[in-house]
């Protein structure tokens, strides 16, 4: 059978209506809450389901329908996409809507940030919902480029287009009482909306005092007794997989004892991965773990939804017609997705399209002020340093957003102490992008270049400009190539004739963080310079995403922000 039979095989047109196409889908209907599949036909009208049919029980049909799949904590600004144009990636792999935290773009533009992201989800059908950051800044031991406080926070709660208070990462204000954040939580209450969590390691009665405070989820676990332990109090705990940070094959088994409090989320995804897969892939792994297919179905449709209170359909009648075909309860390749009952991707291409009005780039929003750097700007001189003898350096950890804290004699050259190649430790710097401000400087061991400069303006949470290098000509050019554009990931190679790369630019000109250029043009420049960093010795799997969480101070154990070197146990600087 062609592909262009077998469309025809489950997708009929019966009307027009106005001008608007009514029509239905026919397939083996996968009824996740009554752990029922039987072939049916949905039938789609004005963007609804008016009606799912039950058919004769002898029908061999091809696909699978159930609902369209959602990703229940994701930081859209992390793929490096407008909302646009993430969706656009997204819908191919039967993603209909987010729970999405714009708290990167909040610590750059503020509330502006937070308006930008909202408008421009607008412009396509697929569901965005957006929270209000809880912690803008973050920290106080970092520069931010705003603070969104609790009266913010009210006025954001307020709106409908905001749907729930995100991750609340001060979880030692949430245990000490702290005034302000009781406010934010007091606000989702009053509104009736969900408070999400964040709270890596908290154990115990703290955690149980944590979640009191009313909130609802985390998906900060890196371990199944963290995670179990959470889940006694009455938390939820989403499974994450990201381009960093990869909790699934610590926490999947978990799916098959509490099917009710168990969400996917991805919570940063760089656009090459986006490309390869979403939640589909999770689905795909679970199944592959020999996990009920309603239980894995439950987490990565329907969950959320009633959860969040979300807008979007669970393939009943009368809900949206929010809804996938797939090949398969197995490998969940997917075939079609419809939201609102407007097809927006087929067969592996996105033909998601902007609302009617809209058209063109979406406008920049940005927040930079600093000049560029010299070479001078970078050294360590053994003088700067409160260390003797040993010092405490960055270990990074693939795959994790967590660091250890090693200590290790520096190697010092001339008086500065500089990076040691042969041994891993490479020379990391946080420059603010806010103020003129003298450059903060640590060691991380594990980013394994052999040749050259990384850096990336975007550096969780205040988005800072972070690099790592062997050598402070390499580093100065990176740091500067984005303090040109405004934004960006860089590449540069070490001066040397033995070493033919140029230089390497992604440009970020939305907040620093964000392309508005085409999305599958964005994940190939990506691939690009990610595949260029590993040739210069890095064998991180992701390393720039890796890097952008070296300035996080809310994840232990040692970090560097603009103002200096973390210790993330003590939550304090380095002395």
């Amino acid at each position: 059978m062609n592909d262009k039979n077998k469309k025809e095989v489950y997708k009929v047109p019966y009307s027009v209506n106005g001008g608007s196409m009514n029509f239905s889908v026919k397939g083996n209907i996968v009824d996740i809450k009554s752990k029922n599949i039987y072939p049916g036909k949905v039938l789609i009208e004005d963007g609804k389901i008016k009606s799912i049919e039950r058919l004769s029980a002898g029908q061999l049909l091809p696909n699978f329908i159930l609902p369209g799949f959602i990703d229940a904590h994701v930081h859209i600004e992390s793929s490096m996409l407008i909302p646009s144009e993430f969706a656009r990636l997204a819908v191919v792999h039967g993603t209909v809507a987010t729970i999405s935290d714009p708290h990167e773009i909040a610590n750059v533009c503020g509330l502006q940030g937070v308006e930008f992201m909202i408008e421009n989800g607008k412009t396509v059908p697929f569901k965005f919902h957006f929270g209000a950051p809880s912690c803008v800044p973050a920290t106080v031991f970092e520069t931010s480029g705003a603070t969104i406080d609790a009266n913010d926070v009210n006025d954001l709660m307020r709106r409908e287009e905001i749907h729930y208070l995100s991750e609340m990462m001060n979880f030692p204000g949430v245990l000490n009482g702290d005034e302000e954040v009781k406010n934010k939580i007091a606000s989702a209450k009053k509104y009736n909306k969900p408070v999400d969590g964040h709270a890596p390691g908290l154990r115990g009665e703290q955690a149980k005092k944590y979640i009191d405070a009313g909130i609802s989820t985390d998906h900060e676990c890196f371990t199944k007794e963290e995670a179990l332990d959470k889940l006694q109090y009455g938390m939820k705990i989403l499974i994450r997989e990201g381009s960093a940070a990869k909790n699934f094959e610590a926490l999947i088994d978990l799916l098959n004892d509490y099917p009710d409090k168990i969400m996917f989320c991805s919570d940063d995804k760089h656009p090459d991965s986006l490309v390869e897969g979403h939640i589909n892939l999770l689905c795909q792994r679970a199944i592959a773990k020999g996990i009920d297919v309603f239980k894995v179905l439950q987490a990565a449709c329907i969950n959320p939804v009633e959860h969040y209170k979300m807008n979007v359909g669970l393939l009943k009648e009368g809900d949206p017609a929010d809804l996938i075909v797939v090949e398969d309860l197995v490998n969940f390749k997917v075939v079609e997705t419809y939201i609102s009952g407007e097809m927006v991707a087929e067969n592996g291409r996105s033909i998601l399209r902007l609302r009617s009005g809209q058209k063109g780039k979406s406008k920049v929003i940005n927040n930079f002020n600093c000049d560029e750097k010299t070479v001078e700007d970078f050294k360590y001189e053994i003088s700067d340093s409160p260390f003797r003898g040993v010092g405490d350096v960055i270990e990074a950890l693939d795959g994790q957003l967590i660091t250890n804290k090693l200590s290790i004699k520096p190697k010092v050259v001339n008086d500065e102490i500089v990076s040691d190649t042969e041994n891993d430790i490479l020379k990391m710097v946080v420059v603010n992008r806010y103020k003129n401000y003298p450059v903060a400087k640590a060691f991380v061991k594990n980013f394994g270049l052999k040749h050259g400069a990384i850096a990336s303006s975007v550096a969780h949470d205040s988005h800072n400009i972070i690099a790592v290098g062997v050598d402070d000509e390499s580093i100065c050019r990176a740091v500067n190539l984005i303090i040109k554009n405004r934004g960006g990931i860089s590449l540069t190679p070490s001066p040397s004739p033995q070493v033919e790369r140029g230089e390497l630019l992604l440009p970020l000109p939305v907040a620093g963080l964000m392309s508005n250029e085409d999305g599958y043009k964005v994940a190939e420049l990506y691939t690009a310079i990610d595949k260029a960093a590993k040739e210069l010795g890095s064998k991180l799997s992701a390393p720039f995403m890796t890097l952008s969480f070296m300035a996080l101070l809310v994840i232990p154990h040692l970090k560097l922000s603009d103002l200096g070197l973390f210790d993330g146990d003590r939550f304090e600087f380095v002395s």
